[in-house]
Formats: structure tokens, C-alpha cells, sequence
């Protein structure tokens, strides 16, 4: 039996995660999506480091493994975050949120593709009905005039880089703690993204609004700082199937937050999406879930 008090983090977890997509979409009224990112990122780093050390967690790199940290680090957390910040700021947060969590699907497509991984008549529902929920929302971007179906070419991307470096991690042994292991690629990938927002994105004035300094404080406490440190100390205590009903919830909280949070109203294919998505990931989380009690 689960404890009461990793029932109540891992439901507090999922709000925050969830909450987090229309957050983004605020913070991005008034900053570029690479300082965004930037800024977020580099105050999250510094909380983590203050955590961890705070707590006697030993976060030293050793020299080797510096090859495998840079190979984790740039599908991780170099390409889902940087890819991820266009796509919400193209697309609904909601709807960027639903493209986002199709993460799941792609690790399966990707282990089959690549890793000689078998499919089974679950998978082959969560792959038809994750592209099912991608051909409604790209079908009513491309309806729309204002649609900018580039946004789903973005969060797609991001999911598709999310899952490789998920297989990844699975596979790269990496002689470091999970924590010292995201420390580093956050800290590794912080100086690339300021490069990049100082070369692509104008330096912004920072003369914000109190709504704006206060979506930035929710990016660099809460969701790179506090839902981190959360995350990592119930990791090893939470049952897959339970970290796999929050994951499906949290585009559902993402799209029913916006609606108050930015005003988003969605569309009925957005629910459709929605659902389809919850369905994909259930028959994912669950075949994935039956494969290890075989093993």
C-alpha cells in the first residue's frame, strides 16, 4: 500500500505539472521563449544545488562520465525544454500540453524503430489513438486562419526528444545519483540556452508586470525547483502504475487550468484529444506495466 504521504506529493506533483503549461503561456506575453527558459532554468539549478547540498547529497562529476551526462542532457532537457517553449508559445497551452504528453507513445514507436522492442494489440491502440489526437488538432490548426500548426511540428519534436532521452536513460549507465545526474544536465545545458537567447532573442527590458514576476517565480521555485526535488523523493517509493496515472493527468489539469488561468476556451476537438491521449497513455503505462511482472 502506498503511503498517504506520497498520495498527497504525487497529487500535489501533478497539479504543479499541470498548472505549469498555461504558466508558461503567461510568462511568454512578455518574455522571449529562449529567456524564458534561460532565466527559469539557471534559478531552478541554483535551488536544486542548495537543496541537495543542504541535505548532504554528493554532487561531484567524475571526468568520465562527463560524455554520457552531455549525451543525457541534450534530448532530457536541451531539446524538450527548448523545443516545448515554441510550441506553447504557438500553440493553446492546453493544446500544447495534450502534443506534449504523447511522450509515452513515442518511447514505444522509438523502442520498436530502433531497439527491436515488440508491439502488442495495446500499443498498436495507444499509437492509433495518440495519432488520432495529432490529426484532430492539426486538422483544425490548418481550418483555422490563425491556426499555426508549426506549433504542433514544435511540441511534437519535443515529445519525440523527451522519449529518446528516456530510452536513453534507461540504457547509459551513468555512475552518478539521480540527482547529481539532473543536476549536471541542467547545469550543462543553462550556458547553452543563455548563448542561444543572447544570440537569437533581443535582451529583454525586464520592466515586468507583477502577474509576469510572478509566473517567472512559479517557473524557477516551482517547477524546476520544488516539483524536482518532490519528484526525486518519491521516485523510488511510488508505484509505476500510480506515476502513470499522474502523468495522465496532467494534460487534462493543463487543459482545464488554462481555461482560468490565460482564458483559453477549448475546442471540441481539444476534449476529443484530450481523451484520446488518456486512452493512449492507459494502454502504454499498462502493457509497459505487464511486460516488467513477466520479466
Amino acid at each position: 500500500m502506498i503511503p498517504a504521504r506520497n498520495l498527497l506529493a504525487l497529487a500535489v506533483l501533478t497539479l504543479m505539472w499541470g498548472i505549469n503549461w498555461p504558466v508558461m503561456k503567461i510568462s511568454l506575453r512578455e518574455l522571449s521563449p529562449l529567456y524564458f527558459r534561460a532565466l527559469t532554468m539557471s534559478g531552478g539549478l541554483l535551488l536544486l544545488i542548495s537543496w541537495y547540498r543542504s541535505r548532504g547529497a554528493s554532487l561531484r562529476l567524475p571526468p568520465t562520465a562527463l560524455p554520457q551526462v552531455v549525451m543525457l542532457a541534450v534530448p532530457n532537457i536541451l531539446g524538450w525544454h527548448a523545443l516545448s517553449i515554441f510550441g506553447v508559445q504557438a500553440l493553446a497551452s492546453g493544446r500544447a500540453a495534450i502534443v506534449g504528453f504523447t511522450m509515452p507513445i513515442w518511447v514505444v514507436i522509438i523502442g520498436v524503430l530502433f531497439f527491436r522492442e515488440k508491439m502488442t494489440p495495446r500499443l498498436w491502440l495507444a499509437t492509433a489513438c495518440s495519432a488520432g489526437a495529432v490529426v484532430l488538432l492539426l486538422w483544425h490548426e490548418l481550418a483555422v486562419l490563425s491556426g499555426r500548426p508549426v506549433g504542433l511540428a514544435w511540441m511534437l519534436s519535443a515529445a519525440f526528444s523527451w522519449a529518446l532521452g528516456t530510452l536513453l536513460l534507461k540504457r547509459v549507465s551513468v555512475p552518478l545519483s539521480t540527482e547529481a545526474l539532473t543536476v549536471w544536465m541542467i547545469g550543462l545545458t543553462v550556458p547553452l540556452v543563455w548563448l542561444l537567447a543572447v544570440t537569437l532573442e533581443p535582451v529583454p527590458v525586464f520592466d515586468f508586470s507583477p502577474t509576469m514576476w510572478a509566473a517567472l517565480a512559479y517557473g524557477v521555485a516551482i517547477n524546476y525547483g520544488i516539483a524536482q526535488i518532490l519528484w526525486f523523493s518519491i521516485a523510488r517509493d511510488v508505484p509505476p502504475v500510480a506515476s502513470g496515472l499522474s502523468i495522465m493527468f496532467i494534460p487534462v489539469i493543463g487543459l482545464s487550468s488554462a481555461m482560468v488561468l490565460t482564458g483559453e476556451q477549448p475546442f471540441v476537438e481539444d476534449y476529443f484529444a484530450a481523451a484520446l491521449i488518456v486512452v493512449a497513455l492507459a494502454a502504454t503505462l499498462l502493457a509497459g506495466r505487464r511486460r516488467a511482472a513477466r520479466q
